[in-house]
Protein backbone atom coordinates (compact mmCIF):
# COMPACT_ATOMS: atom_id res chain seq x y z
CA UNK A 1 0.00 0.00 0.00
CA UNK A 2 1.31 3.41 -0.87
CA UNK A 3 -1.68 5.75 -1.06
CA UNK A 4 -2.57 7.82 1.99
CA UNK A 5 -6.26 7.16 1.40
CA UNK A 6 -5.65 3.41 1.85
CA UNK A 7 -3.94 4.01 5.19
CA UNK A 8 -6.77 6.27 6.36
CA UNK A 9 -9.33 3.65 5.31
CA UNK A 10 -7.44 0.97 7.26
CA UNK A 11 -7.61 3.21 10.33
CA UNK A 12 -11.39 2.70 10.34
CA UNK A 13 -10.93 -1.08 10.54
CA UNK A 14 -10.12 -3.42 13.40
CA UNK A 15 -7.04 -2.79 15.50
CA UNK A 16 -4.82 -4.87 17.74
CA UNK A 17 -2.35 -2.85 19.83
CA UNK A 18 0.85 -4.62 20.88
CA UNK A 19 3.90 -3.33 22.78
CA UNK A 20 6.04 -2.91 19.63
CA UNK A 21 3.40 -1.94 17.09
CA UNK A 22 -0.30 -1.48 16.33
CA UNK A 23 -1.92 -3.69 13.72
CA UNK A 24 -4.83 -2.29 11.70
CA UNK A 25 -6.89 -4.60 9.49
CA UNK A 26 -9.74 -3.61 7.20
CA UNK A 27 -11.53 -5.78 4.67
CA UNK A 28 -11.71 -3.95 1.37
CA UNK A 29 -14.87 -5.65 0.08
CA UNK A 30 -13.85 -5.25 -3.57
CA UNK A 31 -13.84 -8.97 -4.37
CA UNK A 32 -10.06 -9.11 -4.79
CA UNK A 33 -8.60 -11.86 -2.53
CA UNK A 34 -5.14 -10.24 -2.45
CA UNK A 35 -3.75 -9.32 0.96
CA UNK A 36 -2.07 -5.91 0.99
CA UNK A 37 0.11 -4.50 3.72
CA UNK A 38 1.50 -1.13 4.64
CA UNK A 39 4.06 -0.01 7.18
CA UNK A 40 4.40 3.35 8.84
CA UNK A 41 6.82 4.56 11.50
CA UNK A 42 6.68 8.16 12.71
CA UNK A 43 9.60 10.44 13.52
CA UNK A 44 8.70 10.16 17.22
CA UNK A 45 10.26 6.68 17.14
CA UNK A 46 13.68 7.91 16.03
CA UNK A 47 15.82 9.10 13.18
CA UNK A 48 15.83 7.76 9.65
CA UNK A 49 18.21 4.89 10.42
CA UNK A 50 16.03 3.62 13.28
CA UNK A 51 12.80 4.03 11.32
CA UNK A 52 14.20 2.22 8.29
CA UNK A 53 15.53 -0.63 10.44
CA UNK A 54 12.11 -1.00 12.03
CA UNK A 55 10.40 -0.98 8.61
CA UNK A 56 12.78 -3.69 7.34
CA UNK A 57 11.92 -5.87 10.33
CA UNK A 58 8.18 -5.33 9.80
CA UNK A 59 8.53 -6.12 6.08
CA UNK A 60 10.14 -9.49 6.84
CA UNK A 61 7.48 -10.29 9.44
CA UNK A 62 4.65 -9.35 7.09
CA UNK A 63 6.00 -11.48 4.25
CA UNK A 64 6.44 -14.41 6.61
CA UNK A 65 3.17 -14.32 8.59
CA UNK A 66 0.53 -12.67 6.40
CA UNK A 67 0.23 -15.51 3.86
CA UNK A 68 -0.44 -17.93 6.73
CA UNK A 69 -2.38 -15.84 9.29
CA UNK A 70 -3.62 -12.82 7.30
CA UNK A 71 -7.14 -12.09 6.09
CA UNK A 72 -7.74 -12.53 2.35
CA UNK A 73 -9.05 -9.41 0.65
CA UNK A 74 -7.95 -7.11 3.48
CA UNK A 75 -5.47 -4.32 4.05
CA UNK A 76 -3.03 -4.82 6.93
CA UNK A 77 -1.14 -1.85 8.36
CA UNK A 78 1.69 -2.04 10.89
CA UNK A 79 2.31 1.16 12.83
CA UNK A 80 5.66 1.16 14.63
CA UNK A 81 5.74 2.10 18.29
CA UNK A 82 8.57 3.56 20.32
CA UNK A 83 9.66 0.30 22.00
CA UNK A 84 9.48 -1.81 18.83
CA UNK A 85 13.09 -1.47 17.75
CA UNK A 86 14.48 -2.81 21.05
CA UNK A 87 12.21 -5.88 21.01
CA UNK A 88 13.66 -9.24 20.05
CA UNK A 89 12.71 -10.34 16.52
CA UNK A 90 11.19 -13.62 17.70
CA UNK A 91 9.13 -11.68 20.23
CA UNK A 92 7.85 -9.37 17.47
CA UNK A 93 6.97 -12.44 15.37
CA UNK A 94 4.98 -13.93 18.25
CA UNK A 95 3.22 -10.60 18.89
CA UNK A 96 2.25 -10.25 15.22
CA UNK A 97 0.87 -13.79 15.15
CA UNK A 98 -1.09 -13.04 18.33
CA UNK A 99 -2.40 -9.74 16.90
CA UNK A 100 -3.51 -11.44 13.68
CA UNK A 101 -5.28 -14.09 15.77
CA UNK A 102 -7.06 -11.40 17.80
CA UNK A 103 -8.19 -9.60 14.67
CA UNK A 104 -9.37 -12.84 13.04
CA UNK A 105 -11.41 -13.85 16.09
CA UNK A 106 -13.32 -10.56 16.31
CA UNK A 107 -16.53 -10.03 14.43
CA UNK A 108 -16.32 -7.15 12.00
CA UNK A 109 -18.41 -4.47 13.63
CA UNK A 110 -19.68 -1.27 12.13
CA UNK A 111 -16.88 0.84 10.66
CA UNK A 112 -15.57 3.55 12.91
CA UNK A 113 -16.29 7.08 11.79
CA UNK A 114 -13.46 8.98 10.23
CA UNK A 115 -12.50 12.18 11.98
CA UNK A 116 -13.44 15.27 10.01
CA UNK A 117 -10.55 16.74 8.11
CA UNK A 118 -9.88 20.46 8.54
CA UNK A 119 -6.63 20.96 6.69
CA UNK A 120 -3.72 20.96 9.09
CA UNK A 121 -5.75 20.04 12.15
CA UNK A 122 -6.37 23.60 13.25
CA UNK A 123 -10.10 23.65 12.57
CA UNK A 124 -12.01 26.64 11.29
CA UNK A 125 -10.37 29.98 11.88
CA UNK A 126 -11.86 32.51 14.26
CA UNK A 127 -12.72 35.95 12.88
CA UNK A 128 -9.83 38.37 13.22
CA UNK A 129 -10.23 41.49 15.32
CA UNK A 130 -8.49 44.55 13.99
CA UNK A 131 -5.40 45.63 15.88
CA UNK A 132 -4.23 49.20 16.09
CA UNK A 133 -5.75 52.64 16.63
CA UNK A 134 -9.47 52.95 16.14
CA UNK A 135 -10.74 55.61 13.74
Amino acid sequence: MVRRADFLAANRGRRAPMPGFVLLVRERGDGDPAMRYGITVTKKVGGAVIRNRMKRRFRVLARELLPVHGIAGADHVLIGRDGGIERDFSQLRAELAKALGKVMSREPGPPRDARPHHGRGRGPRAPQTPVGPRP
